[in-house]
């Protein structure tokens, strides 16, 4: 089971492509419903996601209706700045959605009214419109990853040149 990220007509190729990379170095899904902002063969989509984007687990879907057919059933969680219920509130499924709106728009409000109970929000000052996308869903899917305890993930690192036991550098 895998967590999965659903960008809902994503609009700037940088966020797409480091949402990517994210989604890659988690283990997470990432699904795209059209119309895009940028092609996928995009020279920044490309750039910000790295070399790490031809590992991405991701599905293109024509449009929102699409993406429901295709994914029956599916738990979704919608951030928005409209959420009632704190992301931090929330216990996520090891296999559930989250899903977060275009940049200029977020997720229309026709979709929020009919998933209330599943609208989640990022905590800000009252007076700021939104985050970055890509940090929006970074900051919840670590929470996800998180409240599983970073199931299949390297929980470790380790200095290369360091060694710790008589306090050198290796050169």
């Amino acid at each position: 089971m895998a967590l999965n990220i659903v960008l809902y007509e994503p609009e700037i190729p940088a966020n797409t492509g480091n949402i990517g990379r994210t989604c890659v170095a988690t283990g997470t899904r990432l699904h795209l419903i059209e119309p895009l902002g940028f092609r996928l063969g995009e020279k920044e989509l490309r750039r910000a996601g790295m070399d790490y984007w031809k590992y991405l687990d991701v599905t293109v879907y024509v449009d929102y209706e699409d993406f429901l057919q295709k994914n029956p059933g599916a738990k979704i969680y919608m951030a928005t700045t409209k959420g009632a219920n704190v992301y931090t509130d929330v216990r996520f499924e090891p296999d559930c959605y989250l899903m977060f709106g275009r940049e200029s728009g977020g997720i229309p409000e026709e979709i929020l009214s009919r998933n209330q109970e599943r609208a989640i929000r990022i905590p800000m000052k009252e007076k700021i419109r939104s985050l970055n996308l890509a940090n929006s869903t970074a900051i919840v899917l670590y929470e996800a990853l998180r409240q599983q305890n970073f199931a299949d993930m390297q929980l470790q690192g380790r200095l290369t040149r360091f060694d710790w036991d008589n306090g050198k550098v290796e050169v």
